[in-house]
């Protein structure tokens, strides 16, 4: 009997087909083993492959005496929970029970396990009712489940309530409170719950905290946490890729580039955070650097990456990096979803290459309002401003509803194109019942910027009084220059006494009014503002132009003499300057220097 047994066990083992199962079935019912514990647990871990047999399992359970041992049953709901098909594991545990099944401390957490994935939230409830009835409300390990279960549903007073009321609480408690805090963007509470952990955190509890760091840019907090995980768990590749990401969502690029030349390996997730960190803190051409350098080391880039980097390439101007990232996803065959189809438009446009932009956009099958927004934006930074109203209207007869952004392009396009009427018909048409969007400071700023040009000068400061916000220096600056356009002298010195109201710090608009007082011959008062300049520490932004020459950006900044190669920029410089003054442009040549 006992050989019998091992080889049926062996038999169990090695079986992949069901048909073949049911033959191994009736021999175990024939010789008498089939109440056996070790066969019962073989089978039931068997019958976790199959779901389609739910009902055949569940008949083979209810045979065994569930006086003996939970196990069986407890393994059958486990491995339905971790299928593609969590929902079976709760119907199985509820078909047992009503079979005589008594749950235990063990069955809980895994049927809570599936009612989380497949976000079951009365399923759950009603699990946690039964925790209650039966007594089991202060098993840690129960507590631990019903905790992340709330957690993960979006229910925090549940699991708040849950984790204050257990008796013993342990690390995996705390964690499983604070990194639902986190996933739910509540990252206030989950700092202060760190902070009020009586027990040692864990390495999932600092990375929970670090992310909530980063987001809220608790930067002190997080360099705190980063010397406490060099002390007591020390740095592995997904840690080092969390208090980098900290570091670059606060802004510390140094930190977070020393963190990424410290990692002993780099994946993927470590060369997208320090890529996409340099495009946010607004380094585009560090990042393409950085890029190219990665695609050297043999890592390929996934769809958010290359986002990232066609961003980069907007920033820059980089057009023929732009291409060879759009070749490189061709060829690659990636799928050009509508976020990579958005940064494509996008770049195509702050490049200049306007029907590339349009041909990309009609490719795509699937448009969001992000990816009508970069067409409008794009269309209205090159001055079409016809083409960007027309394609508005077929965005609104799409269905597509638009959001502040748009309204912004549009206001755009409407300012660089002079269409007065059309812009103030558009604004109004944004406060309508039919959008009932509230028009933020940079829809005013382009409102009363289009006003400006048009010479609208008592209208635009009638829209300034009106506005529900303080102007800001852009507004200002705008009516500085209408103020220039026009002469008008008394209104630049009432702009002025504004101006030293907000204590801006923006050089331009000091440099405009220095300008028109020049224009005037009023050189008292140009002195008196660059004076006043000085005083307050404010200094001219040198102008930059950017140029990619095979495929590297390079970037100069007005008096920069620091290139390695200024000299050879400025002998070609000059040849072109006499180039330009023989064919008759100037009246006499000019030496660059």
């Amino acid at each position: 009997m006992l050989s019998r047994k091992w080889v049926l066990l062996d038999f169990i083992h090695r079986c992949n087909n069901f048909r073949f199962f049911k033959q191994i079935h009736a021999q175990l019912l024939t010789s008498g083993i089939v109440r056996d514990e070790l066969v019962v647990n073989k089978v039931a871990e068997f019958l976790g492959k199959f779901v389609e047999f739910v009902e055949y399992g569940c008949d083979i359970l209810k045979q065994n005496d569930w006086c003996i041992s939970s196990f069986p049953s407890n393994l059958l709901i486990s491995s339905y929970a971790s299928s593609d098909t969590p929902r079976v594991a709760f119907l199985v545990y509820r078909r047992i029970v009503r079979d005589g099944f008594m749950p235990d401390r063990y069955t809980f957490p895994v049927v809570l396990k599936s009612c989380t994935k497949f976000l079951g939230s009365g399923e759950g409830r009603q699990v946690h009712g039964v925790v209650v009835k039966m007594g089991f409300k202060g098993d840690v390990f129960v507590g631990n489940s019903l905790v992340h279960f709330y957690s993960v549903c979006g229910d925090f007073c549940a699991a708040t309530r849950v984790f204050d009321d257990m008796l013993v609480r342990d690390v995996v408690s705390w964690t499983g409170l604070i990194s639902g805090y986190v996933r739910a963007g509540l990252f206030d509470e989950a700092v202060a719950l760190f902070l009020r952990m009586d027990v040692r955190p864990n390495v999932a509890s600092f990375v929970s905290v670090l992310v909530a760091c980063g987001r809220m840019g608790y930067l002190s907090l997080g360099k705190g946490i980063h010397g406490l995980i060099f002390k007591r768990v020390g740095m592995d590749l997904v840690v080092g890729n969390v208090i980098m990401d900290m570091y670059v969502k606060c802004e510390c690029l140094s930190e977070a580039k020393q963190i990424f030349d410290e990692l002993p390996e780099r994946d993927i997730v470590s060369w997208t955070t320090m890529i996409s960190g340099l495009v946010q803190c607004e380094h585009p051409k560090e990042s393409l650097e950085l890029f190219h350098k990665m695609h050297g080391s043999g890592i390929e880039p996934d769809r958010f990456l290359l986002t990232t980097v066609l961003s980069a390439c907007a920033s820059l101007g980089a057009l023929d990096y732009g291409r060879w990232i759009n070749e490189y996803i061709y060829l690659r065959g990636i799928k050009c979803d509508t976020h990579i189809g958005t940064a494509m438009i996008d770049m195509y446009a702050k490049c200049g290459c306007v029907e590339m932009a349009l041909q990309t956009f009609n490719g795509m099958p699937y448009k969001n309002v992000y990816t009508w927004n970069a067409l409008l934006g794009g269309l209205a930074m090159h001055g079409h401003g016809h083409e960007v109203l027309k394609h508005f209207e077929e965005m609104i007869k799409s269905g597509m509803r638009p959001n502040e952004v748009t309204f912004l392009s549009i206001l755009t396009a409407c300012c660089h194109s002079g269409l007065v009427d059309e812009g103030r018909r558009y604004f109004y048409q944004m406060v309508s019942r039919q959008h009932n969007l509230s028009p933020r400071l940079e829809h005013y700023g382009c409102m009363v910027d289009m006003l400006c040009r048009a010479e609208i000068l008592d209208e635009a400061q009638e829209l300034i009084k009106i506005m529900p916000m303080s102007p800001d220096v852009r507004i200002w600056g705008a009516l500085l220059s209408a103020c220039k356009a026009s002469g008008n002298i008394e209104l630049s010195q009432e702009i002025l006494d504004r101006l030293l109201e907000h204590e801006t710090q923006d050089s331009g608009v000091y440099v405009l009014l220095s300008n028109i007082y020049a224009t005037n011959q009023r050189w008292a008062e140009v002195t008196r503002v660059r004076r006043l300049m000085k005083d307050k520490g404010i200094k001219k932004a040198p102008g930059s132009s950017v140029i990619e020459v095979d495929g590297k950006a390079y970037e100069f900044l007005a008096g920069d003499t620091s290139h390695p190669r200024n000299e050879d920029v400025h002998i070609l410089l000059n040849i072109l300057a006499n180039q330009v003054y023989l064919e008759g442009h100037f009246s006499v040549p000019f030496l660059i220097i």
